[in-house]
């Protein structure tokens, strides 16, 4: 909804909270983007479309409010004996306060019957009073004196009066020490609750197929994972505490209500139905505006996430004010959609309480008119009083919990959403590992495969890479070079066909096993915070210092890790920002050394280091590879003239296999992609 005070949006100040940098293994694609949430992928396979491809991400279907109330409610399970005990510790507490009430109004009917009798005769009984004061034609009088204890001319009884206070006291201490085991108990079960979701939304994470992650964007998924799970945290806190004490409240305080006074009792009841109506027609109202307020928060850290990242990029080719429009249009929607929610939810309390209001003065007049008839006592009416602000209270609370709790269940949904997504396929219970004495024998055997089962990519590739050989894959882009290497290391399942390693298909080898044996060293760097030694030993926690060091100086990282202040002790900041992009690209290669794999698979690995450090890089490459499988994925051709097999890869098929040499005098693909880089003339266009 739109509001005429709605504030001018301005140019975003800073990035949001959520981004982060990707861990674990490597990601897949050439885009290096392995946390990415559900957009439609372009045309062409995943990971394209530019920097601002995806921003749009389609509208969230109403929120079903039912079943995800009751998932969310079903998580509380576990935390069943713990419920309970917050349950006991809501009746004890409010027990002991409704009775307080009842309390302060026999001390009030102390204090005011003292002060009626201080001005009464004295030396005359009660009975006698009254029969005086009806014989005078005084019956209002004596029927208000009736239900009092009190002896004429004494005064207020001082000693009874601090009975009651005591003892309201205490009753108010214990409500509040029950109170205050109820809060604490009932904060570590959910935090409990919150824990384990967050663990169930890890684990969800690490089973979700790669294709999941190239069509969702980093910052939606983020705020799923983060903002969303601390709303839930929120919503859960407040709204379970209030609902317990809410509702034993309202029951306490009816049961009381009734004992003073039926009458008045059922003039409270009347609020009863317009509260319910009055919160039900408000929350229809507001639930919708709840869902679209965090799917645009998604949208908004999605947004944010991905032009920061790309800062220097937006720099570059000078869309600074496009992408500002961009953000101040989704900033305007996720105010609208915010105030509307919050503006609309708010009406609730104030409604409530002109509600309440009503019958207070409904309570006063029918109170004082009994008072003065001798039905009842003036303390009993100020506890009734009491009561109905403690009626209507709870019931303006609950009502205004409709607040929390769509808010909680509008995020519980989009979690859910995200455990309910489609794993990849199971692991085999025990499958039989690679054999440990092979050096890595991969066979792609009649192997098909697509994105989109409208638009095949590779179809009946076949292949066989013997140990020890290196087998160079080269081709246009978008050729499926890549996506060949990541069926190896099973990031995508296969459509047709098999891959054998070591005599071993891959679909029946776990899938830590399997990367275990398998190598990647990407295009794309990732490093995390960390020291350098620390990054270099992520390709093998196990590994001795020596080890670290010799993978160091095999691949040439020995040399500018000396130039650092701290050496190996250097901390990378920010992925790595304090060092070259190149000296980033030798750390990851260095990582790849130390894990020594059965199968080497280098993409571009090369593509950020200078000539010179190439050549010697090129030069520890070849011992790494000696005896194990490598495919070296190039655009550089010079890199690979050495290769034992060179692939020539377009749309999906191997259209050339052979040597260097055999492919340039075949004079086919190879030879016009070699002529292509460096015996083309320069020709002006």
């Amino acid at each position: 909804m739109s509001t005429p005070n709605r504030p001018t949006p301005g140019a975003p100040r800073s990035a949001g909270p959520n981004s982060a940098a990707p861990g674990g293994t490597a990601a897949a694609s050439k885009t290096g983007t392995a946390d990415v949430v559900r957009i439609p992928r372009p045309a062409g396979g995943p990971g394209r479309g530019g920097p601002f491809a995806g921003m749009n991400v389609p509208a969230e279907k109403a929120m079903n409010f039912g079943p995800s109330a009751r998932r969310l409610v079903g998580t509380l399970r576990p935390e069943r004996a713990w419920l309970l005990l917050v349950l006991v510790m809501g009746v004890a507490s409010v027990t002991l306060s409704v009775i307080g009430p009842r309390l302060l109004g026999e001390g009030t009917n102390l204090i005011f019957a003292g002060v009626v009798s201080r001005e009464l005769p004295a030396g005359v009984s009660k009975a006698e009073l009254i029969a005086q004061l009806r014989a005078a034609g005084e019956n209002q009088r004596a029927d208000m004196l009736t239900p009092m204890a009190l002896t004429p001319g004494e005064g207020i009884d001082f000693a009874a009066l601090s009975g009651v206070l005591l003892w309201a006291l205490a009753l108010y201490v214990l409500a509040s020490a029950f109170m205050w085991v109820q809060a604490y108990v009932l904060n570590g079960v959910v935090q409990r609750t919150v824990f384990g979701l967050r663990e169930e939304i890890e684990a969800k994470i690490h089973r979700l197929p790669l294709r999941y992650f190239d069509s969702i964007q980093r910052g939606e998924l983020l705020s799923r994972v983060t903002n969303d799970v601390d709303n839930i945290s929120q919503s859960l806190q407040q709204s379970i505490s209030q609902a317990v004490t809410s509702v034993l409240t309202v029951v306490g305080v009816l049961v009381m209500m009734f004992i003073l006074s039926p009458t008045l009792a059922l003039i409270a009841l009347v609020t009863v139905p317009l509260t319910l109506g009055i919160t039900a027609l408000i929350a229809k109202r507001s639930q919708k505006l709840f869902v679209a307020q965090w799917k645009h928060t998604g949208e908004l850290n999605g947004q944010i996430e991905e032009t920061y990242t790309g800062h220097a990029l937006v720099k570059v080719f000078g869309r600074q004010r496009e992408v500002e429009e961009r953000f101040r249009q989704k900033n305007v929607e996720l105010y609208d959609a915010s105030f509307g929610a919050q503006f609309i939810s708010g009406l609730i309390m104030p409604a409530m309480t002109f509600i309440g209001n009503l019958v207070y003065v409904g309570i006063a007049v029918v109170g004082g008119l009994q008072v003065a008839s001798g039905a009842m006592q003036l303390g009993d009416v100020q506890a009734f009083i009491q009561y109905s602000r403690q009626f209507t209270m709870p019931l303006a609370q609950l009502g205004s919990m409709a607040n929390l709790l769509q808010s909680g269940v509008a995020s519980a949904e989009r979690v859910f959403s995200l455990l309910d997504e489609d794993e990849q396929s199971a692991d085999p219970a025990s499958g039989v590992p690679p054999n440990g004495a092979g050096r890595g024998r991969l066979v792609f055997d009649d192997v098909s495969f697509s994105y989109s089962p409208d638009k095949p990519l590779i179809s009946s590739l076949s292949l066989v890479a013997e140990p020890g050989q290196t087998v160079a894959i080269v081709g246009p882009t978008g050729a499926g070079k890549t996506t060949l290497v990541n069926l190896m290391m099973r990031f995508y399942e296969l459509d047709a066909g098999r891959i054998t390693l070591d005599g071993v298909d891959v679909t029946s080898v776990p899938r830590r096993e399997l990367r275990s044996r398998l190598g990647m060293v990407l295009q794309d760097t990732w490093l995390f915070g960390g020291t350098i030694r620390d990054n270099i030993a992520y390709g093998r926690p196990s590994a001795t210092e020596d080890e670290i060091l010799e993978a160091a100086r095999a691949t040439y990282v020995d040399r500018f890790v000396h130039s650092l202040p701290e050496g190996y002790d250097t901390v990378l900041e920010d992925e790595g920002s304090n060092v070259s992009a190149g000296e980033k690209q030798l750390l990851t290669i260095a990582r790849a050394f130390l894990a020594r794999p059965s199968v080497l698979i280098l993409d571009e690995a090369t593509s950020s280091v200078d000539t010179r450090t190439e050549v010697l890089v090129q030069k520890a490459m070849r011992a790494l590879r000696s005896d194990r499988t490598s495919f070296v994925i190039a655009h550089r051709l010079s890199t690979i003239r050495d290769a034992d097999l060179i692939l020539v890869m377009e749309a999906g098929q191997i259209v050339e296999q052979g040597t260097h040499a055999s492919l340039l005098a075949a004079g086919g693909a190879y030879a016009r992609l070699y002529e292509a880089q460096f015996a083309a003339p320069v020709a002006e266009i």
